[in-house]
Protein backbone atom coordinates (compact mmCIF):
# COMPACT_ATOMS: atom_id res chain seq x y z
CA UNK A 1 0.00 0.00 0.00
CA UNK A 2 1.62 3.24 -0.70
CA UNK A 3 1.76 5.96 1.54
CA UNK A 4 0.43 9.88 0.55
CA UNK A 5 3.81 10.79 0.02
CA UNK A 6 4.67 8.43 -2.56
CA UNK A 7 0.90 8.80 -3.98
CA UNK A 8 2.51 12.53 -4.66
CA UNK A 9 5.39 11.78 -6.31
CA UNK A 10 3.58 9.54 -8.73
CA UNK A 11 1.31 12.35 -9.55
CA UNK A 12 3.98 14.80 -10.19
CA UNK A 13 5.71 12.56 -12.71
CA UNK A 14 1.73 12.53 -14.37
CA UNK A 15 0.65 15.73 -14.59
CA UNK A 16 3.50 17.89 -12.88
CA UNK A 17 0.88 19.66 -10.72
CA UNK A 18 -0.99 18.93 -7.24
CA UNK A 19 -3.09 20.33 -4.30
CA UNK A 20 -2.35 18.95 -0.73
CA UNK A 21 -4.56 19.34 0.94
CA UNK A 22 -3.83 18.30 5.18
CA UNK A 23 -5.88 18.80 8.34
CA UNK A 24 -3.77 21.51 10.70
CA UNK A 25 -6.01 21.61 13.45
CA UNK A 26 -9.96 21.23 14.51
CA UNK A 27 -12.33 21.63 17.14
CA UNK A 28 -15.39 19.97 17.50
CA UNK A 29 -16.34 17.09 15.81
CA UNK A 30 -14.70 17.15 12.45
CA UNK A 31 -14.12 13.77 10.97
CA UNK A 32 -10.84 13.51 10.56
CA UNK A 33 -7.77 14.23 12.74
CA UNK A 34 -4.76 16.40 12.09
CA UNK A 35 -2.43 15.19 9.73
CA UNK A 36 -4.82 13.66 7.35
CA UNK A 37 -4.54 14.81 3.61
CA UNK A 38 -6.69 14.31 0.52
CA UNK A 39 -4.99 15.06 -2.72
CA UNK A 40 -6.71 16.77 -5.56
CA UNK A 41 -5.96 16.49 -9.29
CA UNK A 42 -6.39 19.25 -11.34
CA UNK A 43 -9.36 17.58 -13.06
CA UNK A 44 -11.04 17.83 -9.76
CA UNK A 45 -10.52 14.09 -8.68
CA UNK A 46 -9.21 13.07 -5.31
CA UNK A 47 -7.21 10.84 -3.38
CA UNK A 48 -7.85 10.20 0.08
CA UNK A 49 -10.65 11.71 2.31
CA UNK A 50 -10.69 14.60 4.96
CA UNK A 51 -14.22 13.24 5.73
CA UNK A 52 -16.36 13.43 2.97
CA UNK A 53 -19.49 15.23 2.47
CA UNK A 54 -19.47 19.78 2.46
CA UNK A 55 -16.32 19.63 4.02
CA UNK A 56 -14.57 17.77 1.61
CA UNK A 57 -17.20 19.92 -0.99
CA UNK A 58 -15.40 22.96 -0.08
CA UNK A 59 -11.68 21.90 -0.34
CA UNK A 60 -12.55 20.65 -3.59
CA UNK A 61 -13.73 23.95 -4.93
CA UNK A 62 -11.04 25.74 -3.29
CA UNK A 63 -8.39 24.10 -4.63
CA UNK A 64 -9.39 25.15 -8.06
CA UNK A 65 -8.51 28.55 -7.22
CA UNK A 66 -5.14 27.32 -5.55
CA UNK A 67 -4.07 25.76 -9.14
CA UNK A 68 -5.08 28.64 -10.69
CA UNK A 69 -3.21 30.58 -8.40
CA UNK A 70 -0.46 28.62 -8.06
CA UNK A 71 0.21 29.53 -4.42
CA UNK A 72 -0.58 27.88 -1.31
CA UNK A 73 -2.75 28.83 1.21
CA UNK A 74 -4.52 28.39 4.66
CA UNK A 75 -8.47 28.64 5.38
CA UNK A 76 -10.90 27.94 7.85
CA UNK A 77 -13.89 26.14 7.67
CA UNK A 78 -17.12 26.04 10.20
CA UNK A 79 -19.37 23.36 10.35
CA UNK A 80 -22.69 24.45 11.84
CA UNK A 81 -24.82 22.28 14.22
CA UNK A 82 -27.14 22.05 11.27
CA UNK A 83 -24.20 21.23 8.66
CA UNK A 84 -22.87 18.74 11.30
CA UNK A 85 -26.27 16.92 11.76
CA UNK A 86 -26.35 16.36 7.92
CA UNK A 87 -23.11 14.94 8.15
CA UNK A 88 -23.91 12.72 10.60
CA UNK A 89 -22.38 14.29 13.45
CA UNK A 90 -23.37 15.49 16.34
CA UNK A 91 -22.38 18.98 16.80
CA UNK A 92 -20.16 21.56 14.38
CA UNK A 93 -17.15 22.45 14.78
CA UNK A 94 -13.72 24.14 13.53
CA UNK A 95 -11.11 23.01 10.94
CA UNK A 96 -8.39 24.74 9.57
CA UNK A 97 -6.62 23.17 6.54
CA UNK A 98 -3.60 23.96 4.24
CA UNK A 99 -3.44 23.48 0.67
CA UNK A 100 -0.15 23.48 -0.61
CA UNK A 101 0.12 23.88 -4.45
CA UNK A 102 3.29 21.68 -5.46
CA UNK A 103 4.86 21.31 -9.15
CA UNK A 104 7.49 19.03 -10.45
CA UNK A 105 10.11 21.52 -10.85
CA UNK A 106 9.90 22.53 -6.78
CA UNK A 107 9.08 19.70 -5.10
CA UNK A 108 12.72 19.11 -3.54
CA UNK A 109 11.39 18.12 0.14
CA UNK A 110 8.62 15.54 -1.38
CA UNK A 111 11.32 13.81 -3.66
CA UNK A 112 13.45 13.47 -0.48
CA UNK A 113 11.05 12.62 1.58
CA UNK A 114 10.38 9.66 -1.36
CA UNK A 115 14.23 8.66 -1.06
CA UNK A 116 13.88 8.45 2.65
CA UNK A 117 10.66 6.55 2.46
CA UNK A 118 12.56 4.33 -0.03
CA UNK A 119 15.31 3.62 2.63
CA UNK A 120 12.96 2.62 5.25
CA UNK A 121 14.06 5.75 7.28
CA UNK A 122 11.80 7.62 9.60
CA UNK A 123 11.56 11.10 9.53
CA UNK A 124 10.02 14.05 10.23
CA UNK A 125 8.33 17.20 7.89
CA UNK A 126 8.00 20.67 9.40
CA UNK A 127 6.52 23.01 7.98
CA UNK A 128 6.57 26.86 9.03
CA UNK A 129 3.53 28.31 8.84
CA UNK A 130 3.81 32.48 8.04
CA UNK A 131 2.21 34.54 11.13
CA UNK A 132 0.31 37.01 8.84
CA UNK A 133 -1.63 35.41 5.73
CA UNK A 134 1.21 35.36 2.97
CA UNK A 135 1.13 32.06 1.57
CA UNK A 136 3.40 28.90 2.39
CA UNK A 137 6.65 28.29 0.42
CA UNK A 138 8.09 25.46 -0.64
CA UNK A 139 11.35 26.86 1.13
CA UNK A 140 9.59 26.88 4.33
CA UNK A 141 9.42 22.91 4.91
CA UNK A 142 12.14 20.98 6.26
CA UNK A 143 12.61 17.53 6.97
CA UNK A 144 14.59 15.85 9.41
CA UNK A 145 15.61 12.61 11.22
CA UNK A 146 17.52 11.58 14.55
CA UNK A 147 20.53 12.54 13.19
CA UNK A 148 19.87 14.52 9.63
CA UNK A 149 18.74 17.57 8.86
CA UNK A 150 17.03 18.77 5.67
CA UNK A 151 16.50 22.60 4.25
CA UNK A 152 17.81 26.25 4.24
CA UNK A 153 20.12 27.10 7.02
CA UNK A 154 17.44 28.32 9.57
CA UNK A 155 18.87 28.69 13.21
CA UNK A 156 15.73 29.15 14.77
CA UNK A 157 14.32 25.89 12.83
CA UNK A 158 17.34 23.94 14.14
CA UNK A 159 16.88 24.83 17.37
CA UNK A 160 12.76 24.00 17.37
CA UNK A 161 14.14 20.61 15.47
CA UNK A 162 16.67 19.50 18.58
CA UNK A 163 13.91 20.22 20.88
CA UNK A 164 11.90 17.94 19.35
CA UNK A 165 14.63 15.25 19.02
CA UNK A 166 14.48 14.83 22.61
CA UNK A 167 11.01 13.23 22.56
CA UNK A 168 11.58 12.05 18.84
CA UNK A 169 9.84 8.56 19.08
CA UNK A 170 6.98 10.35 20.73
CA UNK A 171 6.03 13.31 17.85
CA UNK A 172 1.91 13.43 16.78
CA UNK A 173 1.04 16.09 14.30
CA UNK A 174 0.66 18.99 15.43
CA UNK A 175 0.05 22.76 14.86
CA UNK A 176 2.84 24.48 17.50
CA UNK A 177 1.10 28.47 17.55
CA UNK A 178 3.32 29.99 19.69
CA UNK A 179 5.75 33.14 18.81
CA UNK A 180 6.67 30.96 15.31
CA UNK A 181 3.87 28.66 13.80
CA UNK A 182 4.94 25.23 12.42
CA UNK A 183 3.12 22.26 11.57
CA UNK A 184 4.88 19.04 12.43
CA UNK A 185 4.28 15.64 10.85
CA UNK A 186 6.21 12.48 11.90
CA UNK A 187 6.49 10.08 9.03
CA UNK A 188 8.15 7.07 10.13
CA UNK A 189 8.70 3.61 8.59
CA UNK A 190 5.62 1.09 7.58
CA UNK A 191 3.82 -0.15 10.43
CA UNK A 192 5.00 -3.87 11.10
CA UNK A 193 2.88 -6.61 12.38
CA UNK A 194 4.42 -9.64 14.31
CA UNK A 195 1.87 -12.71 15.12
CA UNK A 196 3.35 -15.36 16.84
CA UNK A 197 1.51 -18.10 16.39
CA UNK A 198 -0.40 -19.51 12.93
CA UNK A 199 -4.06 -20.97 13.91
CA UNK A 200 -7.16 -20.40 12.09
CA UNK A 201 -7.37 -16.81 14.48
CA UNK A 202 -3.94 -15.66 13.23
CA UNK A 203 -4.70 -16.72 9.49
CA UNK A 204 -7.36 -14.13 9.31
CA UNK A 205 -5.55 -11.61 10.98
CA UNK A 206 -2.58 -11.76 8.58
CA UNK A 207 -5.29 -11.55 5.42
CA UNK A 208 -7.03 -8.33 6.83
CA UNK A 209 -3.54 -6.68 8.26
CA UNK A 210 -2.36 -6.78 4.28
CA UNK A 211 -5.49 -4.84 3.57
CA UNK A 212 -4.86 -1.95 6.17
CA UNK A 213 -0.76 -1.61 5.23
CA UNK A 214 0.94 -3.86 8.02
CA UNK A 215 3.79 -5.46 7.04
CA UNK A 216 2.79 -8.62 8.33
CA UNK A 217 4.97 -11.13 9.47
CA UNK A 218 4.37 -14.89 11.16
CA UNK A 219 5.72 -16.61 13.30
CA UNK A 220 5.09 -20.68 14.69
CA UNK A 221 6.79 -23.85 15.15
CA UNK A 222 5.00 -25.95 12.81
CA UNK A 223 5.78 -26.32 9.02
CA UNK A 224 2.35 -27.89 8.44
CA UNK A 225 0.70 -24.55 9.71
CA UNK A 226 3.07 -21.65 8.54
CA UNK A 227 2.98 -21.69 4.94
CA UNK A 228 2.17 -19.91 2.07
CA UNK A 229 -1.38 -21.84 1.44
CA UNK A 230 -2.59 -20.59 4.76
CA UNK A 231 -1.08 -17.37 4.54
CA UNK A 232 -0.80 -15.87 1.19
CA UNK A 233 -0.63 -12.67 1.88
CA UNK A 234 1.91 -12.33 4.87
CA UNK A 235 5.57 -10.72 3.87
CA UNK A 236 7.57 -12.99 6.10
CA UNK A 237 6.89 -16.70 7.13
CA UNK A 238 9.38 -17.80 10.00
CA UNK A 239 8.99 -21.64 11.11
CA UNK A 240 11.22 -21.53 14.75
CA UNK A 241 12.47 -24.10 17.02
CA UNK A 242 11.03 -23.07 20.08
CA UNK A 243 8.82 -20.52 21.54
CA UNK A 244 11.72 -19.55 23.71
CA UNK A 245 14.02 -18.36 21.35
CA UNK A 246 11.92 -15.96 18.94
CA UNK A 247 13.76 -13.66 16.02
CA UNK A 248 12.74 -10.32 17.76
CA UNK A 249 16.16 -8.65 18.21
CA UNK A 250 16.71 -6.35 15.50
CA UNK A 251 13.19 -7.02 14.17
CA UNK A 252 10.94 -5.30 16.85
CA UNK A 253 11.04 -1.45 16.57
CA UNK A 254 8.68 1.28 18.61
CA UNK A 255 6.61 0.84 14.73
CA UNK A 256 5.63 -2.71 15.58
CA UNK A 257 2.92 -4.21 16.42
CA UNK A 258 3.19 -7.85 18.26
CA UNK A 259 -0.31 -10.09 18.21
CA UNK A 260 0.40 -13.18 20.87
CA UNK A 261 -2.46 -16.04 19.71
CA UNK A 262 -0.41 -19.66 20.28
CA UNK A 263 -1.51 -22.51 21.28
CA UNK A 264 -0.72 -22.96 24.75
CA UNK A 265 -0.34 -21.02 27.98
CA UNK A 266 3.21 -22.00 28.67
CA UNK A 267 4.36 -20.50 25.03
CA UNK A 268 2.56 -16.90 25.62
CA UNK A 269 4.46 -16.88 28.56
CA UNK A 270 7.60 -17.60 26.81
CA UNK A 271 6.55 -14.98 23.99
CA UNK A 272 5.37 -12.22 26.30
CA UNK A 273 8.34 -12.43 28.64
CA UNK A 274 10.57 -11.67 25.41
CA UNK A 275 8.22 -9.14 24.19
CA UNK A 276 8.12 -7.06 26.90
CA UNK A 277 11.89 -6.56 26.54
CA UNK A 278 11.44 -4.82 22.89
CA UNK A 279 10.57 -1.27 22.15
CA UNK A 280 7.16 -2.59 20.69
CA UNK A 281 4.44 -0.19 20.14
CA UNK A 282 1.67 -2.83 20.91
CA UNK A 283 1.85 -5.76 22.51
CA UNK A 284 -1.79 -8.22 22.67
CA UNK A 285 -2.16 -11.49 24.05
CA UNK A 286 -5.50 -13.11 23.29
CA UNK A 287 -7.18 -15.57 25.80
CA UNK A 288 -9.59 -15.67 29.76
CA UNK A 289 -9.00 -13.62 32.22
CA UNK A 290 -7.93 -16.87 33.65
CA UNK A 291 -5.32 -17.43 31.50
CA UNK A 292 -3.97 -13.82 32.02
CA UNK A 293 -3.89 -14.46 35.83
CA UNK A 294 -1.67 -17.47 35.36
CA UNK A 295 0.52 -16.11 32.77
CA UNK A 296 1.46 -12.59 34.66
CA UNK A 297 1.62 -14.45 38.11
CA UNK A 298 4.43 -16.42 36.79
CA UNK A 299 6.16 -13.37 34.93
CA UNK A 300 5.86 -11.41 38.04
CA UNK A 301 7.98 -14.26 39.32
CA UNK A 302 10.54 -13.43 37.07
CA UNK A 303 11.23 -10.16 37.86
CA UNK A 304 9.01 -8.13 35.43
CA UNK A 305 6.73 -5.31 37.29
CA UNK A 306 3.29 -4.62 37.17
CA UNK A 307 3.43 -1.53 35.20
CA UNK A 308 5.34 -3.93 32.25
CA UNK A 309 2.74 -6.02 32.41
CA UNK A 310 -0.55 -2.74 32.39
CA UNK A 311 1.24 -2.35 28.70
CA UNK A 312 -0.21 -5.26 27.38
CA UNK A 313 -3.60 -5.41 25.70
CA UNK A 314 -5.20 -8.99 27.16
CA UNK A 315 -8.00 -10.07 26.54
CA UNK A 316 -6.64 -9.17 23.13
CA UNK A 317 -9.05 -6.85 20.84
CA UNK A 318 -12.13 -4.18 21.04
CA UNK A 319 -14.99 -5.78 22.41
CA UNK A 320 -17.46 -6.96 20.50
CA UNK A 321 -18.90 -10.01 21.24
CA UNK A 322 -16.55 -11.52 18.76
CA UNK A 323 -17.34 -15.37 18.08
CA UNK A 324 -15.69 -16.81 14.94
CA UNK A 325 -12.20 -16.54 13.67
CA UNK A 326 -12.69 -13.70 11.31
CA UNK A 327 -14.79 -11.53 13.89
CA UNK A 328 -11.97 -11.95 16.41
CA UNK A 329 -9.28 -10.73 14.03
CA UNK A 330 -11.41 -7.95 12.74
CA UNK A 331 -11.77 -7.20 16.54
CA UNK A 332 -7.80 -7.41 17.14
CA UNK A 333 -7.55 -4.95 14.20
CA UNK A 334 -9.69 -2.59 15.50
CA UNK A 335 -7.88 -2.30 18.17
CA UNK A 336 -4.74 -2.22 16.41
CA UNK A 337 -6.07 0.82 14.39
CA UNK A 338 -6.82 2.70 17.56
CA UNK A 339 -3.58 2.52 18.79
CA UNK A 340 -2.09 3.39 15.59
CA UNK A 341 -4.14 6.65 15.36
CA UNK A 342 -3.36 7.61 18.42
Amino acid sequence: MKTMIEIIGDILKEEQEVVVATILSKKGSAPRGVGTKMLIRKNAVIVGTIGGGLLEAMTIQLASKVFKTKKSLIEKFTLSDEDASLEGMVCGGNVKILFEYIDAEDAQQYYRAIELREEEKDFVMLTKIPNDDSPVMPKDKYLFTKTEFYGKEDKEVKDFISFLRENYNHIKSNLIEEKQKYFIEPIYGVEQLCIVGAGHISQKVALFARELGFYTIVMDDRIEFLNEEHFATANELHVISSYANLPFNGRINNNSYIVIVTRGHSFDKDVLAQALKTDAKYIGMIGSKTKKKNVYTKLLEEDFVQSDLDFVSCPIGVSIDAQTPEEIAISILAELIKVKRG
